[in-house]
């Protein structure tokens, strides 16, 4: 068995569609995440999670261009495409990661990954995200979402989940049964809850394409302290976004 990070991607979104596929500098969105993953040393294989539909032949074209692994399934029963995907290509652990975070961090991917390892996990996980969503602290930004978990416990899932919550968020089933599950989170030093480095709608997009626009070069990956910093120095990126809010998507995938 071998580490497996698994992209889950599509082309349909109801507030910026094809978003996956929009090029910022220069290359597509998803092609930037790719590569961040890559770039982490103890990861064996990257895999795309695509749906088998019609209106996702684009990006399935775009992984056979580029030579990307993918696998293509339910669109609407996503955990069983996940589950798929990591069976097919033997991961355990598994790592998911979703194709609106261009930002996703190699450096905390592998600290999630050393934690997981070494505490004999069935998840492990950034604190991002909607299970992060009741956290006060620790959390990193929106956007830096990733996920380790055990390919048992992601069958045990696949097998049992029957909630369409469940099927759509793949690891909702787990988190949510931390007495059952060994479940944990990698925390932040510094609470960056308020930050928003998702892409869901224009104005997060046109963040991010002026992140990249600053600080993207070919022959390195940017990491999370340098956006930080940048955010820091440049509020009016900061504002791009700062109205735009997920609560209301987190509650309902929390909430029973």
């Amino acid at each position: 068995m071998k580490t497996v990070a698994v992209i889950q991607a599509r082309v349909g979104s109801s507030r910026l569609p094809g978003k996956v596929l929009k090029p910022i500098v220069g290359r597509p969105m998803l092609g930037h995440i790719v590569k961040r993953v890559r770039s982490v040393p103890v990861i064996d294989e990257v895999v795309v999670a695509v749906p088998d539909d019609g209106a996702n032949e684009p990006l399935r074209q775009f992984c056979r261009q580029e030579g990307i692994p993918f696998f293509a399934g339910s669109e609407m029963d996503v955990l069983d495409r996940f589950y798929r995907a990591a069976k097919l290509h033997e991961g355990d652990p598994v790592m998911r990661i979703t194709a609106d975070c261009p930002l996703v961090d190699p450096v905390l991917i592998g600290k999630l990954i050393s934690q997981y390892n070494s505490g004999n996990y069935d998840y492990f996980a950034v604190a991002a995200g909607a299970d992060a969503g009741r956290l006060e602290s620790g959390r990193f930004p929106d956007g830096l979402d990733t996920e380790c978990l055990s390919f048992g416990a992601l069958e045990q899932a696949w097998h049992e989940a029957t909630d369409t919550r469940d099927r759509e968020h793949v690891t909702r089933f787990i988190w949510r049964q931390k007495q059952r599950f060994r479940c944990g989170q990698l925390f932040s030093e510094t609470d960056y809850g308020h930050l928003r480095l998702t892409v869901d709608h224009p104005h997060d997009f046109e963040l991010v394409e002026r992140i990249f626009e600053e600080l993207y070069r070919e022959d390195r990956i940017f990491l999370l302290p340098e956006v930080i910093d940048l955010l820091k120095r440049r509020d009016e990126l900061r504002r791009l976004n700062a109205h735009v809010s997920h609560a209301e998507h987190y509650r309902a995938v929390v909430e029973d």
